[in-house]
């Protein structure tokens, strides 16, 4: 074949070639499109609930969360926009943050047919930890006085009763797929089950029962393995020398050894007063998106901290 044929013969393939991609790229973006129409969509506030939904729904579901890494939930507000997009969702699981009591009823007045499933339900509500009562009343983090503590999802046992929440609205949304969802939920169970029991296991026998706490995060964490959080103060203000030096003498008083502190404390306050009192400074975030890695990283520093 002379090089001129090898040319056209070479190009006529390429042409065959392209034509047939088309249809084939046509039939995958087809493909997903129909893949996340046959998805139910859910919204929840934090990110530690996407994984109790995506375990439970699996590829039933798709998760989209409100308040984004680096975001807090003490002081995000939603947009006109995420309000809006809401009401593509067929349902949205709440679990008592701060901001949710003013969205609700706004996703209610413009999205009726949207589902709101309270994850608190079944659950019995702590009141938050009193903190420093000298610093009181000016910041980011306060709690509406004599609302309950919204960290429902800091114990493994409360999390299990989530889970099972979540499976029971995902079963009346997808009837079809109540089989998925329930054994989706009970190998998530067990798994919850395993948790609680190494957590217990890594606090059994240890005398030191107190633990400090920059906010008040881990209330219900404390309450499930017999153990009480000692908060700094739930402001988000770094305390400052005369606070500091309160902070330590009750530190000492009380034999606390560590001090748990999120991404907004300053290490460098935490890290003075850890020496002060001869203890360990442990950065945990309770809103890590991946509970049961979190919890184990959790237990495992008290387990270290503690006597």
């Amino acid at each position: 074949m002379s090089s001129a044929g090898s040319i056209r013969a070479a190009s006529a393939l390429h042409r065959r070639r392209a034509l047939l991609a088309v249809p084939l790229l046509t039939w995958a973006l087809r493909a997903k499109a129909a893949d996340a129409a046959s998805r139910t969509l859910a919204v929840v506030s934090i990110l530690p609930q996407k994984q109790m939904v995506e375990r439970v729904g699996g590829d039933a579901v798709r998760v989209e969360v409100l308040v984004r890494p680096g975001q807090s939930p003490h002081t995000y507000e939603p947009t006109p926009q995420q309000i809006a997009a809401i009401g593509r969702a067929a349902v949205y699981f709440s679990i008592g943050a701060d901001f949710e009591p003013a969205l609700v009823p706004k996703l209610r007045r413009a999205h009726p047919k949207l589902r709101v499933v309270d994850t608190r339900q079944g659950i019995a509500l702590q009141p938050m930890a009193a903190h420093d009562h000298h610093h009181h009343g000016h910041g980011q983090h306060k709690h509406a006085k004599g609302a309950p503590d919204p960290h429902i999802w800091t114990s493994p046992p409360l999390v299990k009763q989530q889970a099972a929440t979540i499976r029971d609205a995902l079963a009346e949304l997808r009837p079809e797929a109540r089989a998925q969802f329930e054994a989706s939920y009970a190998r998530y169970a067990e798994e919850l089950d395993a948790l609680d029991a190494e957590v217990r296991q890594m606090l059994s026998g240890k005398k030191e029962r107190r633990f400090m706490v920059y906010h008040p995060a881990w209330g219900y964490f404390a309450s499930t393995y017999g153990l009480e959080q000692v908060p700094i103060e739930i402001e988000g203000k770094e305390p400052g020398p005369k606070t500091l030096a309160r902070i330590v003498a009750r530190a000492r008083a009380e034999g606390v050894r560590v001090i748990f502190v999120q991404k907004q404390f300053s290490r460098t306050a935490a890290e003075a007063l850890a020496r002060d009192i001869g203890g360990e400074v442990v950065e945990l975030d309770p809103l890590a998106e991946d509970f049961i890695s979190n919890t184990r990283l959790v237990a495992q520093a008290l387990a270290r901290a503690l006597r």
